[in-house]
Parts: C-alpha cells; structure tokens; sequence
C-alpha cells in the first residue's frame, strides 16, 4: 500500500507558477494511476490531471495548456507543474493514486491512496 504526502502548496499571485510534489512511499508504479485533484471551498471535488504507469496523461479542461503531471521514477514522486494560475486554481490539491481492479478485461472498481493535501491561494 502506498503512502502519499504532498507539498509545494502556498501563496502565489495570478499568472504565477508553482510546483506540487506528491512523495510517495515505496513505488508509485505499484499503482495503475496518480491523479491530482482539487476542492475549493463550497465545491466537489475535481480531477484536474492524471497519469497512468504507462505514462498517458489526462487533464481537465479548466487546466489544459496550464498544468502538466510527470512523475520522477527516481525520486518516486508525481508532479504537477502549475504555471498561468488564476484565482480560481485556488483550492487545497490532493494526490491519489489508484490500484484498479479489473474483471474480463474491464476496470470494475478501485482501490484510493490519499495523502493530507496541501493548499494553494492564487490571489488576483
């Protein structure tokens, strides 16, 4: 089972950049994908990027252009590359990492890793 600890959260102005570092115990590759997700206050919370071992990745539309996940199999730790914030990437930011399970050849349900989160404040 992996353990997630994410960092690299904090206080940037708008069109700023920051980089977030999700630390994993063991290896991240044990696990069929990593995602980043987001919650801002009164809102579900969202995937914004994934990545999957094979090393496909996905993004939200909101954050399309802007944000890139990459993963470190040396530092065994996932990244997400923020530039071009705006006020509204104001959200705490959560790495998961998923073990799928998988009957007939298709994905039935998961197993979820969370770590604690770590905020991020993009002010205007």
């Amino acid at each position: 089972q992996v353990q997630l600890v994410e960092s690299g959260g904090g206080l940037v102005q708008a069109g700023g950049s920051l980089r977030l570092s999700c630390a994993a115990s063991g290896s991240i590759f044990d696990m069929n994908a990593i995602g980043w997700y987001r919650q801002a206050p009164g809102k579900q919370r969202e995937l914004v990027a994934s990545i999957v071992s094979g090393g496909t990745t996905n993004y939200a539309d909101s954050v399309k252009g802007r944000f890139t996940i990459s993963r470190d199999n040396a530092r065994n730790t996932v990244y997400l590359q923020m530039n071009s914030l705006k006020p509204e990437d104001t959200a705490v930011y959560y790495c998961n990492a998923q073990r799928w399970i998988i009957k007939g050849g298709t994905v039935v349900a998961s197993t979820s890793h969370w770590g604690q989160g770590t905020q991020v404040t993009v002010s205007p």
